[in-house]
């Protein structure tokens, strides 16, 4: 930031020194020292001015101040930007030769090599825009041929000085590869415009790419500048924001130091992040790839940002191992038709003017021009067999980035912003008199307009490129943003390959903006499944996410979700809930429908009682025809007939209820099931008490002077079950008027299961029924064991109380069986007790008497009855 501070002053310092209007004309008296100022250049009627680091920048060390100082040089040509500076000349030529875009009008140029240092990139623009090689600040010296516009600087750092200058004239300035997003901010930088999309967008395809692979856990690398803090801090900004942690943030020194490159080597080394995002610019990456090399650092994903994505310093062969298999995004990649041809024809007698072809030469073929050379050290080489340039070197038979036209990237935003500022001069010049945007409706002239009238023009150009997409500036002064996705690829003769794998176009309908071919991804090591780089592995569905307290939220453990809860998707952060009637699977990824339960005839258990109930309910339709058809014996009309009659009815009708107890419950069967229960089984032990009641009063009856002579008959033992079982029918009326049964879906009862069942309505009608049921029995019971003892040749009394006893002792049981289970099994529970109870009825009644009936007829006598013996 002190850098930048210091950039903004240097254009305010110059004005303060010189605050004088500027003035085509006059020549200043004073002059300025001048750096080492090395233009090529071409006349014509309007300048385009270009600004490039086509050398590296080397130093003298020298500051013993006895001599002018010029301790920057610039030497060996970096063969890719001269390439770039080519493709300005290329366009230029191409525009001059086009008959419909600016007829009658030259376009020349003046380019700057800005080497290295951003002070020179200063002076490059204070020449350009005086027009004097010694340049005079504010001073503009050359009207008859006016700058329309400068096309540079690469680096950010110096597109922002010179945005800082030009602004102040209004003179526009479109960058090819300045990208720091400080540059879309028009109240700083009125006049800058770029053909490179911002980092803003570069972060945000970023962190995009990131996310598409499930990198999560994410080391982020940046520059220590503009261009690094701002794209990082963006990005980190982006990946947070989907979802992604930050493992680790360093900055790389803009000046080597070992200290603090063996620091993010080691954090780099100890962090289990294996996706590692770079923003930087070649230079300083270099010594910290060098030495992440050195220690072999291998198994990481390299993100990079443009500014090295194209690099070829790291397809030498040390970095093979290490950055093979990285991914990273470069500026679309575009065709230029007709320039391969103009590469391959490049040669120093076609073009004098070029100030730097004959050293470009020169180091391509490795060779000297004879000139170049002194006649002592020409001897001395000579004999030494140095090779001599001829100028008979074919630059096809090269092997090098500047023939190479095939990617065709930042020459392609350098040819494309040569023709925003032709056709931007080609509205200018196509003006209609009293149709124009200045003032009064004026236009302005061609051969003599103001930087800022041109700036109109180049903020509403919009024409189509050799590739047919749109070319225009937005309100920022960026271009449509578009990038490549590139994979860095190991050839068979060992050489890295940038192999283009996808794009993001973010003026694309969203879902269609970033399209990746996976396939066609080579990762570290000839891999072609994704890397990992996460700092917790994915939860799978059926588990929850639960973050590690103080951690971020990408460091967590998996936790399987709740029984009745699922998640369906990877790293769910909570479960969901299923619906009532749903239930988990044993995943607990999908909500699937609970299974119903009731007791159904399909199943063994059901079927089972079913048929027993059936097959029971024969045997006292049997034991009624056997009384009906031996109706005239003893032991028959003995205790009552018409009362044996009725129990066996109510037996077979308490055997066959239990049936209602089967099948889907619904309103009448709820209803039924339990009231007819009720009802029956008082009937059934009212024709138990009346027997048992009878005994009693005969026996009593047949004593001297009785008054219970009265009560022997059929009178008395119908009425007490009349009256007993409409007692149970009161309550039972009382019961459906009140709360009636009902079926209900139990979901809560049993997991994953709907139980189907009879709600009671009412639970205390319920147990008033079995009590007033259980209290029969137990007053049947007492009188029946009181008489037992009663001297009577068949005493009924005897069987009475062991069949109440039975009767009892079932439904005592019944209670905790049956509050202890639910479902069907509940109800299997109260069928069993339906059919023990009346087959202890049945039995301890009844099969006496059929013994006598069928194996002993010869006792089935009123005498032996009457008589003494006893069975």
């Amino acid at each position: 930031y002190q850098t930048r501070f210091a950039l903004k002053l240097i254009p305010s310092v110059i004005l303060l020194m010189l605050s004088v209007p500027v003035d085509e004309t006059a020549q200043p008296g004073c002059k300025l020292p001048r750096l080492n100022i090395k233009g090529y250049t071409r006349g014509g009627d309007i300048i385009v001015g270009g600004i490039f680091p086509l050398n590296y920048q080397t130093y003298q060390e020298d500051f013993s101040f006895t001599k002018m100082p010029n301790y920057i040089f610039c030497e060996k040509i970096k063969f890719r930007v001269y390439r770039w500076l080519q493709g300005m000349v290329f366009a230029v030529d191409k525009i001059n030769r086009n008959q419909i875009l600016l007829p009658n009008i030259t376009l020349g140029f003046a380019i700057y090599d800005s080497c290295g240092p951003t002070a020179k990139t200063i002076e490059g623009t204070m020449w350009l825009v005086t027009g004097q090689e010694e340049p005079n600040p504010n001073y503009r010296c050359q009207h008859s041929t006016p700058l329309a516009a400068v096309i540079g600087d690469a680096g950010s750092l110096k597109s922002i000085a010179v945005a800082e200058m030009l602004g102040l004239y209004y003179y526009p300035q479109i960058s090819y590869a300045s990208s720091v997003g400080l540059l879309s901010d028009k109240s700083k930088f009125p006049s800058f415009f770029r053909t490179i999309p911002s980092d803003d967008f570069q972060s945000l395809g970023l962190s995009r790419l990131v996310m598409h692979f499930g990198w999560t856990w994410v080391g982020l690398l940046a520059e220590d500048s503009d261009y690094g803090r701002q794209g990082i801090r963006m990005l980190r900004e982006e990946i947070l924001k989907a979802g992604g942690c930050v493992a680790f943030y360093e900055t790389i020194p803009l000046s080597y130091t070992q200290t603090i490159i063996s620091h993010i080597v080691g954090v780099i080394k100890n962090s289990i992040a294996n996706a590692i995002v770079v923003f930087s610019n070649e230079p300083f990456l270099i010594p910290l790839l060098e030495e992440v090399t050195q220690q072999n650092v291998t198994g990481k994903i390299w993100v990079a940002s443009e500014g090295w994505s194209l690099s070829s310093v790291f397809s030498r062969e040390e970095f093979l191992q290490t950055l093979s298999g990285s991914i990273g995004i470069m500026t679309y990649k575009g065709e230029i038709p007709g320039f391969q041809e103009f590469l391959y024809g490049f040669h120093p007698s076609k073009f004098p003017d070029d100030i730097f072809i004959k050293k470009f030469w020169e180091q391509a073929f490795a060779c000297k021009w004879p000139e170049t050379i002194t006649s002592q050290v020409f001897n001395i080489q000579v004999s030494r067999d140095i090779k001599l340039c001829t100028g008979e070197e074919k630059l096809n038979e090269l092997n090098n980035i500047f023939v190479d036209a095939s990617s065709l990237r930042i020459t392609y935003n350098v040819y494309n912003a040569v023709y925003a500022v032709a056709y931007a001069l080609h509205d200018l010049h196509s003006c209609k008199p009293g149709e124009g945007p200045f003032l009064n409706r004026t236009c302005a002239s061609i051969h003599e307009f103001e930087p800022w009238q041109l700036l109109h023009y180049v903020k509403n150009v919009h024409f189509k490129d050799t590739e047919g997409k749109d070319v225009f500036f937005d309100e920022n002064g960026n271009p449509p943003p578009m990038y490549d996705i590139l994979n860095w690829q190991m050839t068979e003769d060992g050489s890295l390959k940038y192999v283009k794998v996808g794009s993001f176009d973010f003026s694309a309908p969203k879902g269609q903006d970033l399209i990746i071919q996976e396939n066609a991804i080579m990762w570290n090591g000839g891999q072609t499944e994704i890397p990992h780089s996460v700092c917790s592995e994915s939860c799978l569905p059926g588990f929850r996410k639960a973050a590690h307290e103080g951690k971020p939220v990408c460091c967590f453990d998996c936790i399987p979700c709740s029984p009745g809860e699922i998640s369906n998707q990877t790293d769910s952060t909570e479960c969901q809930k299923c619906p009532d009637d749903h239930w988990s699977n044993k995943k607990q990824d999908e909500c699937i429908p609970k299974t119903i339960e009731f007791l159904s005839y399909e199943e063994p258990m059901g079927a089972t009682l079913a048929t027993i109930s059936i097959s029971i309910a024969l045997t006292p339709v049997t034991i009624l025809l056997l009384f009906i058809k031996h109706r005239d014996t003893a032991i028959v009309k003995a205790n009552n007939r018409e009362l044996s009659y009725l129990l066996l009815l109510a037996l077979v009708l308490g055997f066959l209820c239990s049936l209602i107890f089967i099948g889907h419950p619904s309103t009448w069967t709820c209803v039924l099931r339990q009231v007819a229960f009720g009802i029956i089984f008082a009937l059934c032990v009212s024709c138990v008490l009346a027997k048992t009641i009878m005994v009693v009063i005969a026996f009593n009856a047949t004593k001297p002077n009785s008054n219970l002579k009265k009560w022997v008959g059929a009178k008395l033992p119908n009425s007490i079950v009349f009256v007993c079982t409409v007692i149970q029918v009161i309550i039972c009326i009382a019961w459906l008027s009140s709360s009636p049964p009902f079926p209900e879906h139990n979901m809560q009862s049993q997991i994953g299961m709907i139980i189907i069942e009879c709600n009671q309505g009412s639970s205390t009608a319920f147990w008033c029924v079995l009590g007033y049921m259980g209290l029969l029995a137990i007053i049947s019971f007492i009188v029946a064991f009181l008489a037992r003892n009663l001297p009577d040749s068949f005493n009924e009394a005897k069987f009475i109380t062991f069949s109440m006893l039975v009767f009892v002792s079932v439904w005592l049981a019944f209670i905790p069986a049956y509050l202890s289970t639910q479902g069907k099994y509940m109800v299997a529970v109260e069928i069993f007790a339906i059919l023990a109870s009346s087959a202890g009825l049945l039995g301890c009644i009844f099969f006496p008497k059929c013994y006598i009936i069928l194996l002993r007829p010869d006792i089935n006598t009123k005498e032996y009855l009457m008589g003494k013996g006893a069975f």
